[in-house]
Parts: C-alpha cells; structure tokens; sequence
C-alpha cells in the first residue's frame, strides 16, 4: 500500500475512536521507539517473557523479536495485560534453529546485536554505546544464549551481581536494561523516533485494535478506493 493510501485508511479509521483515544495513543506515539529493540531466544516460561512484553511497552519500545527453536511462545494474558496488541511482534519459528535467521535479519536493518550476558570483553549498561540501532539478545534463564547467538553477537552486556544467586530472571534483566537504555537514547540519540510512514502503519495498527468490527471498515476502505487487495 502507498503512504498516502495508508494515509487515508489512517483518517478513515481514526474517525471510529473518540477524539480522547485519539489524542492519547498519538501522545503515546511519539514516544515510540525502533532504534531499541530486544529479541528473546527460545524462552519457555511464558510468563516470565509475557513480563518481558509489559515492560517494552511500558517503556516504548515498539519491537520485540521471538525466536522459536524448541520452545513455541505463546502469551500470557494474566501477565501480559493487554500489552502484546501494542507492540510489533516478529515470530522467527520456520526452520529447525531460527536464530541464525532473526539476527541476520537484524544485521541486515542495520542492527548492532548485543549479548545480555557476562563475557572477558562485556560493557556495564552505563558504558554500553547506544548511538547505533541496539538490539538486546536475551536467553533461557537455564541455558542462556546459544553459541550461534553468542558469535553473532557485536557486543556483551552484563548486569553486575552481589548476591549468591547467579542471575536475574528475564524479565528482570530486560526491565533493568530497559530502564537504564532507554531514557538514555532518547536523551542522546538524535533520531530514535519512529518515522513518519512508521507512525502512520502502527497507528492503523493500534486503531485496528480498538475499533469495532475492523472488517467491515477496511471493506469499507477498499470499496471507497477501488482497492481489491492491498497489505499494511
């Protein structure tokens, strides 16, 4: 679909919402973010990476990337909250090992890849360069990363310990690295917002998800425009 289709779909459904909803997902927009994103490889305990969702909501970040090796993801509702039909989420789960296919994915949209786990050359999260699209690699609480992560990977941060235990959950290593980096880029970075055609395609989104009967308004769309088929 051309921007400015997407453009009009965005005023066509932007009239099915009250004038209050309107306002408030424009103002939580702008403070949406892609030049962080993290990515969970095959996390089994659903919880624990639902939580993972409800913060990079929470925080902004508009992109969480799922790769399904052995364990197939699925949400929970009661930890979640709703959060996941805010978010862009990227299933990576075609092939026996999907890793190696999300990160190269990644790379290819400019990504720099960092490891959440302690190695001879890691960064503390205040030393870790943000200037870059960052992409935070999280693992198994059992296991950790695979090796394939591991030697993909650009960079290694770490979240220094003090107690006997050897590691926070996922949830909680994600939550603290996102409330260290992200109010950072956003101080820093010059341009860690979303672009304009970005907007403009996660609004339809979010207004899809919070009209009535989205069918029928995008028929609607399509009939108005003489559109047989297009994609958002």
């Amino acid at each position: 679909m051309e921007l400015y289709q997407k453009q009009l779909l965005l005023k066509h459904l932007s009239a099915h919402v009250t004038e209050k909803r309107l306002e408030k997902m424009t103002r939580i927009l702008a403070w949406r973010t892609r030049h962080l994103t993290i990515v969970m490889e095959d996390i089994y305990q659903s919880q624990n990476a639902s939580a993972v969702l409800r913060s990079c909501e929470c925080f902004g970040i508009q992109d969480v990337h799922i790769i399904e090796n052995r364990n197939t993801y699925e949400i929970n509702p009661d930890v979640a909250l709703g959060s996941s039909k805010w978010l862009s989420l990227n299933k990576y789960n075609q092939k026996d090992f999907n890793t190696t296919a999300c990160l190269t994915e990644l790379k290819d949209q400019g990504y720099r890849i960092v490891a959440t786990t302690p190695h001879k050359n890691d960064f503390l999260l205040e030393e870790l360069p943000v200037n870059d699209k960052t992409a935070l690699v999280f693992g198994t609480e059992l296991d950790g990363l695979t090796d394939e992560a591991m030697s993909m990977s650009d960079a290694f941060v770490r979240i220094p310990m003090l107690g006997f235990t050897e590691s926070f959950n996922i949830s909680v290593s994600a939550a603290i690295c996102l409330y260290h980096l992200a109010p950072r880029i956003r101080k820093t970075v010059r341009n860690w917002r979303l672009t304009e055609e970005e907007k403009t395609e996660v609004m339809i989104g979010w207004l899809l998800q919070s009209v009535r009967n989205p069918e029928n308004l995008l028929n609607h769309y399509k009939k108005k425009l003489g559109i047989e088929k297009f994609t958002i």
